[in-house]
């Protein structure tokens, strides 16, 4: 009979799912237009600045498309763990579970490196606000909660080296806001979303369309 139990018991943990493993982060990351989290070493440590610097292979203080792309496929290749030139299901659990768990929505909003501790401990644990920015939004340039998954056009659950270049190549756009062709750091800095204290929950009324850059929700009827 032991033998029996201690059979079936080996053949569950065989057929068992491997276990999803969230990696908590103590501080806020910059999390870039593609997804890539960036965090501090010290309080004095620009993670804004690091991304640029990084993507800015020229060093000519100016982001060009071209660049944009590259870092773009750069970190792609870093999510494609098998190679196969697409992000499927499981790597996208890997980069929500490690990579850069702040994305998940109900995560809790965290503050820069260096920020004091509140002497009191806030009567609210959850930082989720309906209506506010969530996921990576709270730490980037774009209002895009998850900008790895955002890259999937076609809603196959797999996002592949074409349409993560194509996404690329949008948000590029989307923060080019003079429209000369390049990013610099003065204009990618204004669209930094405040720090979560200074953040203040807008009034929405529901039959408001919304206009923020990213992903507008329909107008309710």
């Amino acid at each position: 009979m032991d033998l029996i139990v201690l059979t079936l018991a080996l053949a569950i943990q065989a057929t068992a799912p491997e276990p999803i493993i969230v990696v908590g982060r103590g501080w806020a990351p910059f999390i870039s237009p593609m997804g890539e989290p960036f965090r501090a070493q010290s309080a004095e440590d620009d993670t804004l600045v690091n991304w640029f610097r990084q993507a800015d292979r020229d060093g000519d203080a100016a982001l060009g498309a071209a660049e944009m792309d590259a870092d773009a496929l750069r970190f792609f290749a870093t999510l494609d763990s098998d190679g196969n030139r697409q992000i499927l299901p499981e790597e996208i659990l890997a980069y929500e579970g490690e990579v850069a768990p702040e994305v998940q929505v109900n995560s809790r909003w965290r503050d820069p490196l260096g920020t004091p501790k509140p002497k009191n401990k806030p009567t609210r644990t959850n930082w989720y606000e309906p209506d506010g920015l969530q996921g990576a939004a709270r730490y980037g340039l774009l209002n895009m909660p998850q900008p790895v998954v955002a890259a999937d056009t076609n809603f196959d659950r797999a996002v592949t080296t074409d349409e993560f270049r194509r996404a690329a190549a949008q948000r590029f756009h989307l923060l080019d806001s003079n429209g000369d062709g390049n990013l610099h750091l003065p204009e990618l800095q204004t669209l930094l979303p405040p720090p979560r204290k200074g953040y203040k929950r807008r009034k929405i009324n529901k039959h408001t369309r919304d206009t923020r850059i990213a992903n507008p929700v329909p107008v309710s009827r």
